[in-house]
């Protein structure tokens, strides 16, 4: 039998001992979580944790939240220190998007951290935390990063079959064409840009019945074709991202450092969302942009890919 329609959750998962509201949220990852090149009013990375929060915020009465997220941050950590934290602030809503620092080292065994992911996953559940989990994403489209695209739909697999052994729910990624678009990614093709992060916040909040609005909003947000750039300018815009953000990325994975290195959690408390006029990233006038002016625009120390 071939599936064409693979669903977005388990059919029989069993949250039944989660709250039926929710109070509470904590994130938990690395810099997609923390919220890398979507900058919010003040100048701080804002992300679809933040984006979600500020909606849930305005709909629940005495919502609070916390982001653990930090970038570079591999599984030793966000089920180390952040799994602890999460714990100890007993939420009524988790979600957890990891590993992704860890799939991308060729020497990883993906079954191992998948163990390591369900035995986490399970405490979360065993404290009555609803657990939303976010899967791996396609790289087919990123020259280079496609070398890694079997691994990470191996390790996405395994979060399926771990959201249904959990009975958790999961944001599959992978099957959201929206995200395999340029103009939801930043010009380092690692991180989400504030489309992207938008995106993945409206499917989150679909899940969890506090929907932004139609479902267009996350299945079908672009309204025009992606304009085709000439083949010599692809190369020359691959040349210049492989300079300015894949070398450096290499870089700092040989040395053995994180671009997150001596840094701490945004918001490791919970804490109330502060009202935030709702920001919905139009769509981009010329998507071509997304890989040439702003690329140059956004080429400072700061925005550098996670690990």
């Amino acid at each position: 039998m071939i599936v064409t329609d693979l669903e977005m959750n388990p059919p029989d998962r069993a949250q039944a001992e989660s709250p039926a509201v929710i109070r509470s949220y904590v994130a938990l990852g690395d810099s997609i979580t923390e919220g890398l090149e979507d900058t919010g009013p003040d100048g701080s990375y804002r992300g679809f944790a933040d984006r979600l929060a500020e909606h849930l915020g305005a709909h629940i009465p005495g919502f609070r939240y916390a982001n653990l997220a930090v970038r570079g941050r591999r599984m030793r950590h966000i089920f180390g220190e952040q799994l602890e934290q999460t714990l100890k602030l007993a939420p009524h809503l988790a979600t957890v998007y990891a590993g992704g620092n860890d799939v991308l080292r060729p020497n990883t065994d993906l079954d191992r951290l998948a163990d390591w992911y369900e035995a986490a996953i399970r405490r979360l559940r065993e404290a009555g935390i609803r657990v939303v989990i976010l899967s791996g994403h396609d790289t087919g489209w990123v020259p280079i990063l496609r070398v890694y695209r079997g691994r990470i739909a191996v390790f996405s697999m395994h979060l399926r079959a771990i959201a249904e052994r959990t009975g958790s729910d999961i944001v599959d990624l992978w099957s959201m064409e929206a995200l395999n678009d340029p103009r939801a990614w930043s010009p380092d093709r690692l991180h989400f840009n504030a489309a992207g992060h938008h995106i993945v916040a409206a499917r989150i909040a679909d899940l969890l019945d506090y929907p932004f609005g139609e479902r267009d909003v996350w299945a079908r947000p672009w309204t025009t074709p992606l304009p085709q750039l000439p083949r010599v300018l692809q190369r020359r815009e691959n040349f210049r991202w492989a300079r300015r953000h894949l070398i450096p990325w290499l870089g700092r994975r040989a040395l053995g450092r994180s671009s997150g290195d001596g840094l701490a959690p945004k918001r490791p408390e919970l804490t109330p969302v502060s009202p935030v006029s709702p920001v919905t990233p139009a769509e981009p006038a010329r998507p071509e942009a997304t890989v040439t002016e702003t690329t140059r625009a956004q080429s400072s120390p700061q925005h550098e890919p996670h690990q």
